[in-house]
């Protein structure tokens, strides 16, 4: 079951609005499977790598599954697992070791 990045973006809650994914697609902020994505229409399915680099954070999740709409926190966590805990992108090179 394919989902086009920008929706699944909206369905999970990493942002609010699909302006706002769009936003964040075309900026080169995200990559699936370590390739940066610019086109909204990038199809994601299950098992697919997304690192997002949103909220002053960069998340890297594995796709689980896709939505029909924008559900409660509890459904959107559902969608994917996070693969690696969340860094600020303003964290100094120390603190990442």
């Amino acid at each position: 079951m394919n989902q086009r990045l920008d929706k699944w973006l909206v369905y999970a809650r990493f942002v609010k609005h699909r302006a706002q994914a769009q936003a964040l697609v075309e900026e080169g902020a995200v990559r699936v499977n370590r390739q940066r994505i610019v086109k909204c229409s990038h199809a994601v399915k299950p098992d697919d790598i997304l690192t997002v680099a949103v909220h002053g954070q960069v998340r890297v999740v594995k796709v689980l599954a896709a939505a029909e709409r924008r559900g409660p926190a509890s459904a959107a966590q559902l969608l994917y697992e996070d693969v690696a805990p969340a860094q600020k992108q303003d964290a100094s090179p120390e603190a990442l070791c």
